[in-house]
């Protein structure tokens, strides 16, 4: 790849400031998109997944609370080796754990539908596999239930190339039950990422509900 800045020698160029060895960094601003429910921003991966954990607490702090201890953890270095899910799990010791990321969107020229059946605006994306994590059975079909229920569209995908935070959390101490839901992206790991805002809002709904849904027995019930 090369940036093209219009200089047309090196004197030209290095008037205009740049030397080797200088950092070049895309001018990636969020922008709403034509049909005002996309969004464009750097970084949706894992942004999004911030943003999700943030409003489910809002969530729960607005109707007064919730009977569980609730965590909210916003992770590091999950692209080299899992390092902040590892000590995360560590600290919090959880019963439970729903991993809230970004999916790959394939709905773009180049992605046949076997590789990637996720789209925009199919709702949230179920994990049923990765390379590191398959999730608790019982707690994979809770989700299809409470989605079903609350009549949300729910996607399911899987990730056989790669990982999520859930493959270091779900092997704390002698396990934690574990799932993985995502908002639908396109262009992850790229400056200029994409997500419907339909799919994110449909998340934050479906992670409250199934919240509210594990009570001491269900999540007994999750392991028996």
């Amino acid at each position: 790849m090369y940036i093209d800045i219009g200089s047309t020698s090196k004197e030209e160029t290095e008037a205009a400031g740049v030397r080797v060895g200088d950092p070049v960094v895309p001018d990636s601003r969020f922008a709403v998109m034509a049909n005002g429910k996309t969004y464009l921003s750097k970084a949706f991966d894992n942004r999004v997944g911030c943003a999700v954990v943030i409003d489910v607490l809002r969530h729960f702090s607005a109707a007064g609370g919730n009977p569980n201890d609730l965590y909210g953890v916003q992770t590091v270095m999950e692209e080299v080796g899992l390092r902040g899910a590892t000590t995360s799990g560590r600290a919090v010791d959880p019963d439970v754990a729903i991993i809230i990321e970004s999916d790959i969107a394939g709905d773009v020229p180049g992605i046949r539908k076997e590789q990637s059946s996720t789209r925009l605006g199919g709702g949230p994306a179920l994990s049923v596999f990765d390379a590191r994590m398959i999730p608790n059975t019982k707690l994979r079909d809770l989700v299809i239930d409470t989605a079903a229920a609350l009549d949300i569209p729910l996607q399911l995908s899987n990730m056989p190339g790669g990982a999520t935070d859930g493959g270091a959390i779900h092997m704390n101490k002698i396990g934690v039950p574990t799932v993985v839901v995502g908002v639908p992206s396109r262009h992850i790991h790229s400056h200029g990422s994409i997500i419907h805002r339909d799919d994110y809002d449909n998340t934050v709904k479906l992670v409250a509900a199934l919240v509210a849904k594990l009570d001491a027995a269900t999540v007994a019930g999750l392991t028996e």
